[in-house]
C-alpha cells in the first residue's frame, strides 16, 4: 500500500537580496516526506538546510529573503504563495517546528504555562483551564518531572534539555501531521541528546507524526532516520536510505563526511577532513560546486553543473561519475566507490 505524501518540495529556490547582490541560499531543492516517515537533512553549516525548513514554514525574513521559484506542496496544496491567514492555520496546527535554540525561542518574560496555553488556545477553542491541564499532560508526555510545578516556572529556571523538551511539547500541542526539528540536540550533552531522540521516536510511533530532522550530526541521523538527504552549497547532492548512505555513499562529498567520523578502532591517526572550504553563499562558480574540493573531479566537473542522477529506487547522486553517457567516468565511479 503506497504511503501518503504529506510534503513535497519541487525545485525550490530561496534567495537573499543584500547590498552585495542576490545570494541563492536554496538552489533547486526537491524532496518529499511521507506520513509517519522520519527524514534527515544533513550538511555543513551554510549549506541551506535550515533555510529550507524556514521556507516550508514561510518564516524566512522578508526582506531580505524570498522564495523566488519552485513549489512547496503540503497535502497537495502549494503554500509558496499562501496568505498569512492560511499559514497561521498551518503553523503549529498542521506543521510543528522545534527551533535550534530553545532559550531564544521561548519568551523569557512569560512562564512555560503561559506560552503553552497560548499555543493551544490559538488553534483550538477550549477554556484556559482545559488548556492548562493539557499543557501539564504534554510536559509529562515529553518526560518532564513535576510538570505541575514546571508549568509556572520561567525558561531561565530550566536546563537546556528541559527547555528543549518544552519546545517539543509546544510543537506537538496541536498534534501536527509534520514535525520539523532544526538541530534539536545541538549544545546538549550526549545523555540528554539520547533522551530527546527517544521522545521524538516515541511521538513518531505513537502518533504517526512525520519528522523532518535538520542536523549536521550523522550519528543522530543513524539513530533516528529512515531516509537521508545530503545538502551542499544550497543543493541536494545525494539522497537514499540511511543504511545505503552510511554503508555505501555514492557522492564524493558524502563519502568525505563519513570518512571524517571518528571510529572505535583505537587508531591514533588524525581524523580525515575534506580539503578546502565550503563556498561562501553567493560565490557560485561554473560547474559542480564541490569540484574544487573533490579528489575525483575531472575537466567536465569545472565546466558543467551535474544533475541528480538516478542510481536506483529512491537513490540519487549529483555527480558526473554516474552519468551513463560519460563512459570512462562511470567505470571510474564503479571502481572508486565499489571497492
Amino acid at each position: 500500500m503506497p504511503k501518503e505524501t504529506l510534503l513535497e518540495l519541487k525545485d525550490l529556490h530561496t534567495h537573499f537580496f543584500t547590498d552585495n547582490g542576490e545570494i541563492p541560499a536554496v538552489n533547486g531543492v526537491s524532496f518529499s516526506l511521507d506520513k509517519g516517515e522520519i527524514v534527515g537533512i544533513v550538511g555543513e553549516s551554510g549549506c541551506g538546510k535550515s533555510v529550507t525548513s524556514l521556507s516550508v514554514m514561510q518564516l524566512v525574513p522578508n526582506p531580505p529573503g524570498k522564495i523566488v521559484g519552485g513549489a512547496i506542496n503540503f497535502k497537495d496544496e502549494n503554500i509558496v504563495n499562501a496568505a498569512q491567514k492560511r499559514m497561521k492555520q498551518i503553523r503549529g496546527n498542521e506543521i510543528g517546528m522545534i527551533f535550534q535554540e530553545p532559550m531564544t525561542s521561548l519568551n523569557p518574560l512569560f512562564t512555560i504555562g503561559n506560552q503553552l496555553i497560548e499555543a493551544i488556545r490559538f488553534h483550538r477553542k477550549i477554556s484556559k483551564k482545559e488548556a492548562r491541564q493539557e499543557s501539564v499532560d504534554l510536559l509529562k508526555l515529553v518526560g518532564i518531572p513535576r510538570a505541575e510545578g514546571v508549568i509556572d516556572e520561567y525558561p531561565h529556571q530550566l536546563s537546556g534539555g528541559m527547555r528543549q523538551r518544552v519546545m517539543i511539547a509546544m510543537a506537538m500541542s496541536c498534534d501536527p501531521d509534520i514535525l520539523i526539528a532544526d538541530e534539536p540536540t545541538t549544545a546538549l550533552d550526549v545523555t540528554i541528546q539520547a533522551q530527546i531522540l527517544d521522545i521524538m521516536r516515541d511521538l513518531n510511533r505513537e502518533r504517526d507524526t512525520a519528522i523532518l530532522l535538520i542536523t549536521h550530526d550523522l550519528g543522530v541521523v543513524a539513530e533516528l532516520c529512515e531516509r537521508v538527504i545530503v545538502m551542499y552549497a544550497g543543493e541536494v547532492v545525494e539522497e537514499g536510505s540511511v543504511r545505503e548512505i552510511l554503508k555505501d555513499p555514492q557522492h564524493p562529498y558524502t563519502k568525505g563526511l563519513i570518512r571524517s567520523l571518528p571510529t572505535l578502532h583505537g587508531d591514533d591517526q588524525k581524523l580525515y577532513s575534506i580539503p578546502g572550504t565550503v563556498p561562501k553563499p553567493g560565490m557560485k562558480k561554473a560547474g559542480c560546486q564541490f569540484a574544487p574540493r573533490c579528489e575525483f573531479a575531472f575537466d567536465r566537473c569545472f565546466k558543467e553543473e551535474p544533475e541528480l542522477y538516478e542510481l536506483g529506487k529512491s537513490r540519487t547522486s549529483r555527480c558526473f561519475l554516474y552519468d551513463k553517457k560519460e563512459g570512462d567516468a562511470a567505470k571510474h565511479a564503479e571502481s572508486t566507490f565499489g571497492s
